[in-house]
């Protein structure tokens, strides 16, 4: 796997970003200021890159439809829903990195990054001990992956999520 340089998040930039709007909604609107690539979507839910990844091929799902708490915002049949394509999500990326371990996680605080998804972030094998679970994903830098390839492995993850959803 190619690797790519890290670089510091600028998280004063990054918190303004995040408050001022809700960048799930600003991105299924179609706003340019909050730019992602789409890797499936469908009337219920959304998946896309992860502008910020910590891992290389990191995705983020979320349900078209603004939710803020994980659990208490659907009901039981629209929860298992999402966790479907959840799943093929995480499938699918397994098939376009190498996945020694898939994290799945849902982030966001009622402060920022309050539309409810679900990080699906890819650790490459070889990774030492230390550097996984937590330590993987914490921290104020990310992979700076080349827009060209985030649009390449977006292409190549819809065709497989969707396979994986029919």
């Amino acid at each position: 796997m190619t690797s790519y340089p890290r670089a510091q998040l600028n998280t004063g930039a990054y918190l303004k970003l995040t408050r001022a709007a809700c960048f799930i909604c600003e991105l299924l609107a179609g706003n340019p200021e909050y730019p992602h690539h789409v890797a499936y979507r469908s009337e219920d839910v959304v998946v896309f890159m992860a502008k910020f990844p910590r891992l290389v091929g990191s995705l983020l799902v979320a349900p078209v439809q603004h939710r803020e708490q994980v659990v208490g915002d659907f009901e039981v049949d629209e929860y298992l829903a999402l966790q479907r394509v959840v799943h093929a999500a995480g499938a699918a990326l397994a098939e376009v990195v190498s996945v020694e371990r898939l994290y799945v996680l849902s982030l966001g605080s009622q402060q920022a990054n309050r539309h409810v998804h679900w990080h699906v972030a890819p650790l490459p094998p070889g990774v030492p001990y230390e550097q996984q679970e937590y330590a993987a994903l914490s921290g104020d830098s990310y992979v700076q992956v080349p827009d060209e390839v985030m649009a390449e492995m977006a292409v190549a993850l819809s065709t497989k999520i969707a396979q994986l959803l029919r």
